[in-house]
């Protein structure tokens, strides 16, 4: 295969995913036709890339574990104190924007079925740093923390869609928020 028919291939792959995770967060049922009319492309070639539902399920989830990587290498999460590596990641997460809802309504899972937790000692170190440096009440685990994160996200998200108010503002509450409940006690 030649690299110009490779990198086509490429982009029309990436096209359909990109479509459908704009499709699937605001219309969970909608069919893999509205995906390929909204990426663009025939049923035929949606089918070649993603013969089934749930084939492109399954590529949603790889893209989702990618990008939350890269949010959280943007973020920087070993530097700084641990709530400033909060604050960061809660930035990068927030900029998903409609993939954040795949997750949240559950079309997609990021548990590994070997090791859920394993991909979160990252996130336990970081609370810990937080809780040496003083800037995390110790008194929080890190689950807790994590799961603090990820209901403000939905908030969020979902504060966005109903409300229409600024994505700037709405980042603005949610760290307000994230900030506020982590903080120790005086």
């Amino acid at each position: 295969m030649s690299t110009v028919r490779a990198g086509s291939r490429a982009r029309t792959r990436q096209a359909i995913i990109e479509a459908a995770i704009e499709v699937l967060s605001r219309n969970p049922a909608a069919s893999l036709g509205d995906v390929a009319a909204a990426a663009d492309v025939g049923r035929t070639t949606l089918h070649r890339y993603f013969p089934e539902r749930s084939d492109l399920l399954s590529a949603l989830r790889t893209e989702a574990l990618d990008r939350l990587e890269q949010a959280r290498a943007r973020a920087r999460t070993t530097e700084d104190t641990g709530s400033a590596a909060v604050r960061r990641l809660c930035q990068e997460y927030f900029d998903l924007g409609d993939l954040l809802s795949l997750l949240f309504h559950e079309q997609i899972a990021l548990e590994d079925e070997e090791d859920p937790a394993g991909s979160d000692a990252w996130f336990e170190e970081l609370v810990q740093r937080g809780h040496a440096d003083g800037t995390i009440d110790p008194e929080l685990p890190a689950v807790w923390v994590q799961s603090l994160i990820w209901s403000q996200l939905y908030v969020g998200w979902s504060f966005l869609a109903e409300n229409n108010p600024s994505r700037h503002e709405t980042l603005r509450l949610l760290l307000r928020c994230v900030e506020g409940a982590i903080r120790p006690l005086r």
